[in-house]
């Protein structure tokens, strides 16, 4: 697992990232505060405070981790 700081702070980039990592087949946590929603829920991405920066965890490991980090990275901080 790996933890990533990513900042989804319009419609647009939440959409956008939602549509990325779909593609794939591993889990994806978005970790705010106490809350641990599903990063692939459009709505449960909405219940959390957007105006700050969010952990991603990607359960994945080697070349699916590389691929998912190269499509991660336009919302990383």
């Amino acid at each position: 697992m790996k933890t990533v700081q990513i900042s989804l702070n319009s419609i647009d980039k939440v959409k956008a990232f939602v549509n990325e990592i779909s593609k794939f087949d591993c889990d994806f946590d978005l970790v705010s505060g106490r809350y641990v929603i599903d990063a692939k829920s459009i709505m449960g991405i909405f219940s959390l405070d957007l105006s700050k920066p969010i952990d991603l965890n990607i359960h994945a490991d080697g070349a699916a981790l590389d691929e998912v980090m190269s499509k991660v990275e336009p919302y990383a901080v």
